[in-house]
C-alpha cells in the first residue's frame, strides 16, 4: 500500500519528548491512545493510509515518548496539551481525531480547550465514570485498584482492573470469533505501561469529567462510540451515558474495546463513513 509505511519523527514539547508516526496522504487524521501507544493502531493505521495522513503517537512516559519528571501524574488537560502542540508541529488543524478508552477522554479534553483544533472528534468507549449512577462504587474500585498498586504491584492490581472494567471474554462474544494477540515486543512495551498507567494514569483519566454544556456548544462534531460485543462494560457504559448526555446516539463499531486491533479492516470501514458521512 503506497505511503503505509510510517516515518518516525520526535518532537520536543514542555515536560516531554514525543514520539509519533506518519503514513499516508489526505486529511489528517490523528489517533490517540492512553495507555496505549502508537504500535496498538497500527493495523488499523495500515488500513487508513491509502485515504488520510495518519498520525499515530506515544503518549507522554510510554513507549518511545519521555518525560521528564517521572513523578508527576499524567492528566487528560496535559495529554491534550501535547496534541495540540503536535498538530501544530504538523501544520494545525483541524482534524479528524480518533480516541479510544483514556485517548477518547484526552479528545474530550482537547475539544474543550481547543476547538480549533478539531473537525470530527470519535471518542471510542470514553472511561469517564462521572457520568455513571453508580460512579461512587465505581470510583471506589478505581482507589482499590490504586491501592493494590502501591502496596502490591502491578502484578496483583491489573487483574483488579480487568475485573472491576468487566474486561476479557466480551458479553456476546462468539466462540471463535477473532481477537487481538500480542507480540512478545507489544507484551514488553504495554508491560513497561502497566507501571505508568496504574501510577500516574489511571485515577486522572478517570477522575475527568467532560464539561457537557462546552461539548453541546462545541463547533466541532463529536462522535461518541461503543464496541458491538462490549457492552455492559465500564469503558461502553460510561461512554453511553455521555452520548445521552450529549443528546446524540452511540455509534457502534466491530468487536469489543480494542475491537481495532482484532478487526482493523471492518474497523476503519465504519470510521471512514462516520468521517465522511455525517448523519
Amino acid at each position: 500500500m503506497p505511503g503505509s509505511d510510517p516515518a518516525a519523527q520526535f518532537l520536543d514539547v514542555p515536560g516531554a519528548r514525543l514520539y509519533y508516526e506518519r503514513r499516508g496522504a489526505g486529511p489528517l487524521l490523528l489517533m490517540i491512545g492512553s495507555p496505549m501507544d502508537s504500535t496498538g493502531f497500527a493495523g488499523l493505521a495500515h488500513v487508513l493510509a491509502d485515504r488520510y495522513t495518519v498520525i499515530t503517537y506515544d503518549p507522554r512516559g510510554i513507549g518511545h515518548s519521555t518525560r521528564e519528571d517521572p513523578t508527576q501524574d499524567i492528566t487528560p488537560e496535559r495529554q491534550a496539551d501535547d496534541v495540540h502542540r503536535l498538530l501544530s508541529a504538523l501544520g494545525g488543524g483541524p482534524a479528524d481525531i480518533f480516541g479510544s478508552s483514556g485517548g477518547a477522554v484526552v479528545g474530550l479534553a482537547l475539544v474543550t480547550a481547543r476547538l480549533a483544533d478539531v473537525r470530527t472528534l470519535v471518542a471510542h468507549e470514553p472511561p469517564v465514570i462521572d457520568l455513571l449512577p453508580d460512579r461512587a462504587q465505581v470510583r471506589a474500585q478505581i482507589q482499590d485498584v490504586y491501592d493494590t498498586y502501591r502496596a502490591d504491584g502491578p502484578d496483583q492490581a491489573m487483574p483488579k482492573f480487568m475485573a472491576h472494567a468487566g474486561l476479557g471474554d466480551p458479553p456476546g462474544q462468539e466462540p471463535g470469533a477473532p481477537a487481538w494477540e500480542p507480540t512478545p515486543e507489544q507484551v514488553a512495551t504495554m508491560r513497561a505501561a502497566t507501571e505508568v498507567f496504574l501510577a500516574h494514569l489511571l485515577r486522572p483519566t478517570t477522575n475527568y469529567r467532560p464539561d457537557i454544556g462546552a461539548l453541546r456548544a462545541a463547533e466541532p462534531r463529536i462522535v461518541v462510540a461503543v464496541g458491538a460485543t462490549s457492552k455492559g462494560q465500564l469503558a461502553p457504559r460510561s461512554a453511553q451515558a455521555l452520548a445521552d448526555q450529549l443528546g446524540t446516539p452511540a455509534a457502534e463499531f466491530p468487536g469489543d474495546h480494542g475491537g481495532f486491533l482484532a478487526l482493523p479492516a471492518q474497523f476503519a470501514q465504519v470510521l471512514h463513513q462516520l468521517l465522511t458521512h455525517p448523519t
